[in-house]
């Protein structure tokens, strides 16, 4: 079986750590997380983001994920998507993930609506991100993005691993699932190591 693990910066995130999963499969995440944690894949395609990651350096020992611009033609050793779709990081690095052709593909982070009419990010109120104070970004595009993506790959089962009370899309397919966190350890406790 193989599995995947894409985590978006939604707040939900934050009840699931990546070593928790890291030794199940591989893990895609985007724009600050590289900050705390090296996934085996990560996606930014905000330019600010680009910007900060290759002033890091991190994208030279890394793989790092985003859309060519310009201004990027003398960073070295980024990975560019071709075709450029024009989407969020998230929906992003779930069809990359999608890509590879895993069995199952678990996303974390993907909240969609934000806190009380907030923003809803991990990173809130640090560099290249919108205070913690300003109004909610708007989720219908991640919405569009991450449907288009299930449904266009009626092969992979997708597993959205939430909250109760947060937001859940009125998906309906085969292939998709809302799991609780409770319930995704469970499943996970009878998970064999792949590294």
């Amino acid at each position: 079986m193989k599995r995947s693990f894409v985590f978006g910066n939604g707040r939900t995130r934050l009840n699931m750590g990546f070593d928790e999963v890291k030794p199940y499969g591989l893990i895609y995440a985007c724009n600050a997380v590289y900050r705390d944690f090296s996934p085996d894949y990560l996606v930014a395609v905000d330019s600010k983001m680009v910007n900060e990651i290759n002033e890091s350096k991190y994208q030279l020992t890394n793989q790092v994920w985003t859309n060519y611009i310009p201004n990027y033609k003398n960073y070295e050793k980024f990975n560019y998507f071709e075709p450029n779709l024009g989407w969020s990081s998230g929906p992003t690095a779930l069809n990359l993930a999608t890509s590879h052709r895993p069995d199952e593909v678990y996303i974390f982070g993907f909240d969609y609506e934000g806190l009380k009419g907030k923003i809803n990010n991990v990173y809130a109120n640090t560099n290249n991100y919108k205070k913690s104070s300003d109004p909610a970004t708007y989720h219908g595009n991640w919405l569009r993005q991450t449907e288009k993506i299930i449904k266009d790959n009626s092969t992979v089962k997708y597993y959205r691993v939430n909250v109760e009370t947060f937001f859940d899309p009125p998906w309906r397919y085969d292939n998709y699932k809302r799991l609780f966190f409770n319930d995704f350890r469970d499943i996970m406790s009878s998970w064999e190591k792949i590294r």
